[in-house]
């Protein structure tokens, strides 16, 4: 699942939807320094100006495993990677790689027709689903189905109440338009209202509270409701729903056969490339056309491998796509995704084991919920037995968590997972500026921001230190992150407040300025 924070509008019935305002995030801020600036960025900026000026340095692929990118975006045209083997357009493997006109990467979700996968369902959906029609369940797959079984209705049940909750404040909204002649009532005009119609009156009672506590009129509630009604309709609909596979008419590949690896089209961009064009400008959008925004690394080239729909990414797609990108050159992999559960844990680990193998990293955000992530199972991980301990399985993961640029106490997003030895370190996560498909441009909240910031640092310091390893690249920002202090609260628990290295193994923050200095070091020894 793609890991953008979705933030919704809470306002049933009885409860006002309460906008709150908040002050506005520094421009850049990702890229700022903590002495110069005031604001806990990675210092990029600062490292370019009193460290790489004319460095050698050498191009760095990096891949962008994500929903696709919009490869023709102003910010990131120059940057994407191209095929040096392949023949755009000729409808031939030229390159002999098994994947015909990959020109920019490639589109696991998608099918030989070009039709690509948009909606699909929830890991938990998928898992109830297998597990309810095998004939006889071993003892843990009994424990598993029953905790799937839980969850899974619960979470259907939840969609469906909150759908038509959302649905009836909708619906009582254009009955007040209607009886007030005015699409932009307020609280006023509803006071004024009077009326006999028990629908009007019904209307009055669950929409009026919520005007008045908030301050908002029935245009702009209406307009707050969109993505919350799309969001649970997705999930009645898509997510959650048992009949709904769009695997099997669109990707048409065997999905039980791990070991298949080609299938799919050549569409990087896909259906839906928001989330993948604003990972992939972290990274590296053009830092010297004066368009938009800079991303982190200056040097780097973007290949996008599509395999994250909206809804859970599936494992057989995720293993190979690392395995596309690494083939292809990718000495960097960012992956903005995850999920509670995993069908095909194996198929994963031996991708993320042959990428240690031929040196390249892999960046994955940590999650959205709020969660210890040393106890609760967030998917895909470094952990091959799938037991978070002090010793990772690999050396060529970096588990990133979300920071605020507020700072202090309030440093940690209240969103992002966190775990003392899961998480390696933390990267600026909220309101990140970065590209958006259509040469646009917007901020998004989530650990899927923070983990690009890392993998432009990693591709930013290999590509003026390409002799190092991957071992080398881990220790180097891991060994550089500025360490946080101070107490902080605990994401999803104001209350609690904690050390740092409570929520990250290095107790602090990623940044550029520090890995080049270490990097630099390193190189000479």
């Amino acid at each position: 699942m793609k890991l953008r924070n979705l933030i919704l509008p809470i306002c049933f019935a009885t409860q006002a939807f309460v906008a709150t305002a908040q002050e506005k995030a520094p421009e850049n801020w990702f890229n700022l320094d903590k002495e110069a600036d005031k604001v806990q960025g990675v210092s990029t900026e600062r490292a370019y100006s009193e460290l790489l000026k004319g460095k050698m340095y050498k191009s760095v692929l990096v891949a962008v495993i994500d929903s696709g990118i919009d490869e023709e975006h102003e910010d990131l045209q120059s940057v994407m990677w191209k095929n040096p083997g392949e023949i755009a357009g000729n409808g031939i493997d030229d390159d002999k790689n098994g994947y015909i006109d990959d020109i920019y990467g490639w589109n696991f979700i998608g099918g030989k027709d070009g039709k690509n996968v948009g909606a699909d369902t929830y890991e938990v959906t998928r898992m109830y689903k297998h597990l309810k029609a095998k004939a006889k369940l071993s003892k843990d797959e009994k424990v598993l189905f029953e905790k799937v079984k839980k969850e899974y209705e619960a979470k259907i049940s939840g969609a469906k109440t909150n759908l038509e909750r959302y649905q009836s404040i909708d619906k009582a909204i254009d009955i007040l338009a209607k009886a007030t002649g005015k699409k932009d009532f307020n609280a006023e005009d509803l006071a004024k209202l009077k009326s006999e119609d028990k629908n009007t009156k019904a209307a009055l009672q669950v929409v009026g509270p919520i005007l008045e506590r908030s301050g908002m009129n029935g245009a702009a509630l209406k307009g707050q409701l969109v993505g919350a009604l799309n969001h649970f309709k997705g999930n009645v609909e898509h997510s959650f729903n048992l009949d709904f596979d769009p695997r099997k008419t669109i990707v048409k590949d065997d999905y039980e056969n791990a070991k298949e690896t080609v299938y799919g089209n050549n569409d990087v961009t896909g259906p839906d490339a928001g989330h993948g064009t604003h990972v992939a400008g972290i990274i590296g959008a053009d830092r010297t056309n004066e368009l938009g925004m800079k991303g982190v690394a200056d040097h780097v080239r973007i290949m996008s491998v599509r395999a994250v729909p909206d809804g859970d990414e599936r494992d057989k797609d995720v293993a190979n796509a690392i395995r596309y990108a690494v083939d292809n050159g990718a000495k960097v992999i960012n992956m903005s995704f995850g999920k509670a559960y995993a069908y095909n844990k194996k198929v994963v680990d031996k991708a993320v084991r042959y990428a240690e193998k031929k040196g390249v990293l892999l960046v994955h955000a940590a999650g959205n919920s709020h969660l210890d992530t040393d106890v609760e199972k967030n998917y895909p991980n470094k952990f091959k037995k799938d037991v978070v301990t002090t010793k990772p399985s690999y050396s060529n993961w970096i588990e990133v968590g979300a920071l605020s640029w507020k700072g202090g106490a309030d440093a940690p997003a209240t969103f992002s997972n966190y775990g003392a030895m899961n998480v390696d370190v933390f990267a600026p996560g909220v309101d990140i500026y970065s590209t958006i498909p259509g040469s646009e441009y917007d901020s998004f909240n989530g650990t899927s921001m923070a983990s690009p910031v890392v993998a432009g640092i990693a591709a930013l310091v290999w590509s003026y230190y390409p002799e190092l390893s991957v071992k080398e690249i881990h220790q180097i920002i891991t060994e550089s992150a500025v360490k946080v202090e101070g107490k902080v609260k605990t994401p999803g628990d104001a209350s609690k407040m904690v050390e740092f290295s409570a929520l990250c193994n290095t107790a602090g923050v990623a940044n550029a300025y520090k890995a080049i200095q270490l990097a630099e070091k390193m190189s000479k020894k």
